[in-house]
């Protein structure tokens, strides 16, 4: 949502006052709706021809690009005397601000983003003050350390002599306090897994992406030719693809011969551009937020060491605030976690590592809060606390991680610290990252630290503890990020890139050196393209004529008989006859060339028979023609089919059910039947004159461009509407089955394929505030599925220990599903989650088929573990096991369920968005499917429901679509009358 607010009182003085109170009644009726179309709104603001002054508040990312945007501004505001002022305020996400930050700096006007959340106050009024403020700190600093050295004890005198009050200030200490500082934490989850930026380019950099130089060029280098010739007695090298190729280093240091395409190496530089505009983007999101403190945590098993010495009391509201930030934006979705702050003493939130839950972040901030400054920085004692009690089976688990936030040098010697966190960490998966806060010195007042080193030092001594073991290494200020490791892996494939582009533009001008002129490209003129190809007029050369070769009398006869009937009819019309009796001349013999016997002989197409009768008219000497037998005409363009639906939803899998009815299936894929072969925009080289010239038929069709390729729509709107009603036809299908999978049991349950199941239910101890929606739940699924389709079934619960409701599987009778149900009801959570043995109770239930498990966790065995049993037990009886995970938001727990029902050939369901589901369905038939962005469906994690989503976000892709073409085909036959007029 945007506002675009454009003030220009022309009115007098008298009516200042009424227009200013109309105004504020206008803004305070403002709604959110719909998406972010700045473009169209200012359009609207530029008509206004005494407009001077512009501003625009924005709280999302526009529709348009920051291109279209920047070079329509441009054009508009030339000539004119206008102040642009862009402002973010409150939002929660980093890419609007970055886009209006671009945009204000292309257009050359101010911006100012603020969020009350973090400390972020970006601004092209507070940033050059505090950049002026860090140059006077940091000379302040020098000040101090040349006193230092040449004073020695008499330092503190002298620095007090020379401070300012301006040294006790801080850049933050100007700006606001950040709001609702001691308020409750607004946790967020987030919505993908956290990669530190060297895993992150091992699927996108340029080597994983194939977009390395050496990559691209490798199809077309080629060593040079060495070989030993006896006459002359030494080696020799071939110098034929030293003229006809360029000569590349490779990374190895040898030279190879490289043919260079410039076409090719033109798209390369273009996405090497594109790769460096998304490294940008990813340093500009670990520039913000918490990622800006803490960098990115990854591990799932966190211990978080926090410096309150005394020499941080000045800075105790920031680090408290870098913890806020940290606890809501990345320790979520981590499975245990505790903080431990260290001064002279040691204060442990927890006495060991607890699950990372919203009731222990919150109170984990609330402990925070409390923290004071005191003391010395004992990391050292901090750091034993840690490894020997939260990380005592730090060699048996995986993904652990110390991150620490300190802001100078430690008590203890720095080769001790050194050689125990070596020691510590080798041989196991813990790794200890550093975040250095500066805060440029100490306070000169009187709080003196134990040891004390510059800036520069304290950030190499923690630097290399950091890579000592593996870890990362940040260092930040009030000012922003000085160095990250992180960031400068990023900066470092962005020079690569740039290194990559520069070598690409080298070959192409020694290309061009050695060639004499220019390269051709499409993006030269032609008039240019005259000028630079200059090429002496080739001389045409006679071709001997080839020795003509009797035919066999057998192919004689046989070429006779087939040319008699191909070209009867245009013999019969253009002859005429030179006396009364003349006859109708027998077929000459076509004499042909023999096929070389090199290459293939291709089978010749079967012609059509066609049976024509000659004869004479009674005027003149004239002759008449009369077909009896027409050839069957072979349509080109494929009918648009009807789409066989079912009339009943059918029980089954979707992956079954869309093997059937899927838009391939129902052969309803817009590119096959819109596109083939002969839709291609031809261009051909004319050696004449020398340039390439399109084919006759492109102006008799419209074109489009699909995928980077031109083709030609040769499709009529009338058949463009029955695709259209099909497909809509189609997608109301899809989406009655979405509605049916969201109703009844099918919604927790998913849908129950076999006829001999057990029901494995969870009541362990998490499940209590939900067992009783599960009991209902359940209670609908016995009558509703398994009594309506004849079932044979079993219940079992498992929590400590396991119950079942019957020893073996049961049909689904009236009185059989009353006792189910009178079981189900007295259901009681307690205890931990033992699934193992009531997998291995229900594989034991003679003649079953499938097994349904619904958990809320993970198991307390290990996971594979599991799998493995399972696996045993497989290959002994095939049952498929179907999980359902049911509020359960643990990452690995939902892993493991995904892959027990994988490993078995069962479905995963999850019941997430049902209710946001209905209502996108809802509004899609009601809508008419009139936009193909709005509604959507919400992420569905389960395979049925996620299959089905699948194919209708294709289906609706398919539908815009055609409907574009329509109107570009009506628009098109528009122009076309207008031009015969």
């Amino acid at each position: 949502m945007f506002l675009i607010q454009v003030v220009d009182f022309i009115y007098s003085s008298s009516r200042k006052t009424f227009c200013l109170h109309e105004a504020r009644q206008w803004v305070q009726g403002l709604q959110p709706s719909g998406g972010c179309n700045l473009l169209k709104a200012l359009k609207k603001a530029f008509t206004m021809r005494e407009l001077n002054s512009l501003i625009l508040i924005v709280g999302s990312c526009p529709d348009q690009s920051l291109e279209i945007l920047s070079d329509y501004i441009q054009q508009c505001t030339l000539g004119r005397k206008l102040l642009i002022h862009t402002i973010t305020y409150e939002c929660s996400n980093h890419v609007p601000p970055a886009v209006l930050k671009n945009l204000a700096e292309v257009t050359g006007s101010r911006y100012h983003c603020y969020s009350s959340k973090s400390e972020n106050y970006v601004s092209s009024d507070v940033c050059p003050l505090l950049h002026e403020s860090q140059r006077a700190k940091n000379m302040l600093s020098s000040i101090k350390e040349i006193f230092q050295r040449r004073i020695g004890d008499s330092i503190i005198g002298r620095v007090q002599d020379i401070s300012t009050e301006f040294t006790m200030l801080t850049p933050a200490s100007g700006l606001p306090k950040p709001p609702k500082h001691e308020g409750p934490l607004v946790i967020q989850v987030p919505s993908f897994l956290a990669k530190t930026s060297g895993g992150w380019l091992k699927t996108n950099g340029l080597k994983a992406k194939k977009l390395s130089l050496y990559q691209v060029l490798a199809p077309n280098a080629f060593s040079p030719v060495e070989e030993f010739v006896p006459i002359l007695q030494k080696t020799v090298s071939s110098t034929l693809h030293e003229k006809a190729m360029m000569q590349f280093e490779w990374h190895d240091g040898t030279v190879k011969n490289v043919h260079v395409d410039p076409p090719i190496l033109y798209d390369y530089q273009k996405q090497l551009d594109k790769m460096v505009r998304m490294y940008e983007r990813r340093i500009d999101w670990l520039s913000v937020a918490s990622r800006r403190i803490w960098g990115t945590v990854c591990e799932q098993r966190v211990v978080i060491l926090v410096d309150i010495s005394i020499t941080n009391s000045l800075y105790i509201i920031h680090i408290q605030h870098s913890l806020r930030l940290l606890l809501e934006e990345q320790m979520s979705n981590k499975d245990f976690f505790n903080i431990i702050a260290f001064g002279s003493d040691i204060k442990s939130w927890k006495p060991e590592m607890v699950p990372s839950n919203p009731e222990n972040l919150q109170s984990a901030w609330r402990w925070v809060l409390s923290l004071q400054s005191k003391g010395s920085r004992n990391f050292m004692s901090a750091l034993r606390r840690a490894v020997e009690i939260d990380f005592k089976d730090k060699d048996k688990l995986v993904s652990q991680g110390l991150y620490l936030l300190i802001t100078g040098v430690p008590d203890q010697e720095m080769h001790a610290v050194s050689a125990y966190v070596a020691d510590v960490c080798g041989g196991c998966d813990l790794q200890l990252h550093v975040c250095l806060f500066s805060v440029h010195g100490f306070d000169s007042s009187g709080i003196i630290p134990s040891r004390y080193a510059s800036p520069h030092e304290t950030a190499n001594t923690f630097r290399e503890l950091a890579h000592a073991v593996n870890g990362r290494f940040h260092w930040f200020g009030e000012t922003g990020i000085y160095e990250s490791d992180d960031i400068s892996i990023i900066v470092s494939e962005m020079e690569k890139a740039v290194n990559y582009s520069q070598k690409c533009a080298l070959l192409v001008e020694s290309l061009k050196q050695r060639s004499g002129t220019q390269l051709v490209n499409q993006f030269i003129p032609e008039e240019d393209l005259k000028m630079l190809l200059k090429k002496e007029p080739v001389k045409a050369q006679k071709l001997v004529p080839p020795k003509p070769t009797a035919l066999t009398l057998a192919r004689m006869n046989i070429k006779d008989s087939h040319e008699r009937e191909k070209n009867v009819a245009l013999r019969a019309l253009i002859w005429r006859p030179t006396s009364a009796k003349a006859e109708i001349p027998p077929p000459q013999t076509i004499k042909e060339w023999p096929q070389a016997s090199g290459k293939k002989k291709h089978k010749a197409r079967k012609q059509p028979q066609i049976s024509l009768s000659v004869f004479y008219i009674d005027k003149g000497k004239n002759v008449g023609a009369v077909y009896r037998k027409y050839p069957t005409k072979k349509s080109v363009k494929r009918p648009v089919p009807f789409a066989i639906l079912p009339k009943e939803e059918e029980i089954c899998s979707s992956k079954e059910w869309l093997n059937k009815y899927s838009i391939k299936k129902l052969k309803l894929e817009l590119p096959r039947m819109m596109f083939g072969p002969n839709c291609v925009h031809q261009k051909k080289m004319v050696a004449s004159l020398r340039k390439k010239v399109s084919a006759k038929y492109c102006d008799i069709f419209p074109s489009v461009e699909i995928n980077g390729i031109v083709k030609h729509l040769q499709f009529q709107p009338k058949e463009l509407e029955d695709y259209v009603e099909q497909m809509e036809r189609v997608l109301h299908c899809y989406i009655g089955r979405i509605q049916w999978l969201l109703s009844g049991s099918r919604r927790l349950f998913g849908t129950i394929l076999e006829t001999k199941v057990c029901i494995l239910i969870d009541t362990s101890g998490s499940m209590d505030p939900y067992l009783q929606q599960v009991t209902k739940e359940l209670t609908s699924l016995i009558w509703e599925q398994l009594r309506k389709n004849n079932a044979s079934f079993n219940l079992l619960k498992f929590a400590e220990d396991i119950d079942t409701w019957q020893e073996c599987l049961v049909e689904a009778t009236d009185e059989t599903c009353h006792d189910a149900v009178q079981w189900v009801s007295k259901f009681q959570a307690y205890g931990n989650t033992c699934t193992l043995k009531a997998l291995q109770k229900a594989f034991s239930f003679q003649d079953v088929e499938a097994l349904y498990v619904l958990t809320d966790g993970k198991p307390d065995t290990s996971c594979n573990l599991i799998l493995k049993e399972v696996e045993k037990i497989r290959k002994k009886q095939m049952i498929k096991i179907h999980t359902i995970s049911f509020n359960c938001s643990d990452r690995r727990a939902n892993e493991f369920l995904k892959k027990l029902a994988s490993q078995t050939g069962g479905r995963y369901h999850r019941c997430v968005g049902d209710v946001d589901g209905q209502l996108a369905a809802h509004r899609m038939l009601t809508e008419e499917f009139e936009d193909e962005d709005d509604p959507v469906f919400p992420v569905f994690e389960g395979d049925d429901l996620k299959k089905l989503a699948q194919e209708v976000a294709k289906a609706r892709s398919f539908l815009m679509q055609a409907k574009s073409f329509r109107l570009l085909l009506e628009k098109w036959n528009s122009n076309q009358k207008d031009k015969s007029f």
